[in-house]
């Protein structure tokens, strides 16, 4: 799995690694690599700016050495969160996002991962009603996994589905559902207005901290997946991210403006259309990945 691939991480390697001056050029030009890496203009900043000021207090004179500090001053900056459903009790985690984003592959690995953390039972709930095959696909994905889908075939009203999985779920006394959202655009105020019911239901089924809001980002959103970020948590509050499809070439660099920025703590990373390609976020490999373009 790769994330900041390409020409990217070898210029910015390439400026770490060179003879220049750790003057006002120098950090110019990291700010725009940065800023070119999907981070915003804020971050970038922040980024440059204690790069700055450790470098003077550490006295660093050696190639590996700014290379070393500045990857500490990202990792310094990630927030990762482990999410782990209690075995013995009932957990919901919402799937959201825009559209295309991968949130119907995304509850398939989720339920593939949980189910070998032990979780059990594991249900799906298909509240993407908008999308005709969005129910197949997730029924699909059930069949595979052994995993009980609740859906409304041929209904519109997601909330309602929901409310049903929640009652499906309860029934079960444990386990954890996977709610599969429509995609819907930011800017849409009605599609988020229906998102904030569906999340009002959800909150009635579960416990408060067996409740969970997962974004799910495309990795090749770019610096529109910060707006992203910002409508979702302002609408519902975010509790965590899921980076998907970070098998492309995609800097992944939004996800550092909104761990800083906006406070949310990055969970997962996905890739490929396997159940497996699958993994909980590190902080230091997701740095690494960014500035050397490999993990």
């Amino acid at each position: 799995m790769k994330v900041g691939l390409g020409n990217l991480a070898q210029k910015i390697r390439r400026l770490l690694g060179g003879q220049a001056p750790l003057d006002e050029t120098f950090f110019s030009a990291l700010e725009e690599l940065l800023i070119e890496g999907d981070l915003s203009l804020s971050t970038a900043e922040s980024f440059c700016t204690q790069l700055r000021n450790a470098a003077r207090t550490r006295s660093v004179h050696t190639e590996d050495a700014l290379r070393t500090l500045f990857a500490e001053i990202m990792e310094s900056c990630v927030r990762v969160t482990h999410l782990a459903p209690n075995p013995n009790q009932c957990s919901l985690y919402l799937l959201l996002g825009v559209n295309g984003s991968g949130k119907t592959t995304s509850a398939a690995k989720l339920a593939a991962y949980y189910q070998t953390q032990k979780v059990h039972p594991i249900l799906f709930a298909a509240a993407d009603t908008f999308r005709a095959a969005a129910a197949e696909q997730l029924a699909h994905h059930g069949a595979q996994l052994g995993v009980r889908v609740i859906a409304h075939p041929g209904g519109k009203d997601p909330a309602a589905v929901v409310f049903d999985a929640g009652e499906a779920l309860r029934a079960q006394k444990r386990g954890l559902l996977l709610v599969d959202t429509a995609g819907r655009l930011h800017n849409k105020t009605h599609l988020i207005a229906e998102l904030q019911k569906i999340d009002r239901i959800a909150q009635t089924k579960v416990s408060a901290d067996a409740y969970r809001k997962i974004l799910v980002l495309d990795a090749t959103t770019g610096q529109n997946a910060f707006r992203q970020a910002q409508t979702f948590h302002e609408a519902i509050g975010v509790d965590a991210l899921l980076l998907a499809k970070c098998d492309t070439r995609a800097r992944g660099g939004a996800v550092f403006s909104i761990m800083q920025e906006l406070g949310i703590p990055l969970a997962f990373l996905g890739w490929g259309e396997r159940y497996t390609d699958l993994v909980e976020a590190n902080a230091r490999e997701f740095v690494s990945s960014f500035l050397h373009g490999e993990r």
